[in-house]
C-alpha cells in the first residue's frame, strides 16, 4: 500500500497532534511493527514494541512538550519525508530547569504499507533558552 501525497500530509498532521497530546498509544499507531528508530544520540530501537519501550519513560517524565512543523518535503514515489520541526518544552538543562526551551531538528521518515518503517531523528547541537543559545549536554 502506497500513500498519496495528500494522505502523507494528513498522517503527519495527525502524528504531530498525537505527540502534542502526549498520546503514546496514538503515536505508536503510525508505526509499522518492524519499524526502526534512531535518535539524535545514535541510540536506536528495532520493532514497534522496542520503540514504545524506549519512549515510555520520556512520555511519562517530560510533560508540556510540543512539536511545531516548520516544513516537510514529501516524496510520494519513494514514500519518504523530511520533516523539519521545533520542539518547545520545559528545559531539563542544568541551571535552566523548567524554563521554556526550544530545540530544532528534523526527522527522516520512510513509509511501508502506510506506516512509518524508519524514523531517523537529528537535532541541532544547540538549544535556546531566554533567547540565548547553549550547547546541548549529552
Amino acid at each position: 500500500m502506497k500513500l498519496t501525497r495528500k494522505e502523507i500530509k494528513t498522517l503527519l498532521k495527525e502524528w504531530e497532534s498525537a505527540w502534542d497530546n502526549h498520546d503514546l498509544d496514538k503515536v505508536m499507531s503510525f508505526f509499522h511493527e518492524d519499524a526502526f528508530f534512531e535518535n539524535w544520540t545514535g541510540a536506536y530501537a528495532k520493532g514497534s514494541r522496542s520503540i514504545r519501550s524506549a519512549w515510555e519513560n520520556w512520555f511519562e517524565n517530560h510533560a508540556g512538550f510540543r512539536f511545531i512543523e516548520e516544513e516537510s518535503f514529501i516524496d510520494e514515489t519513494v514514500q519518504k519525508v523530511l520533516y523539519r520541526w521545533v520542539l518547545e518544552w520545559p528545559s531539563t538543562e542544568p541551571g535552566h530547569e523548567n524554563k521554556p526551551e526550544i530545540r530544532k531538528g528534523l526527522d527522516i521518515l520512510h513509509f511501508k504499507d502506510g506506516k512509518i518503517i524508519t524514523k531517523l531523528a537529528y537535532t541541532k547541537t544547540c538549544l535556546e533558552i531566554d533567547n540565548k543559545r547553549f550547547l546541548l549536554h549529552l
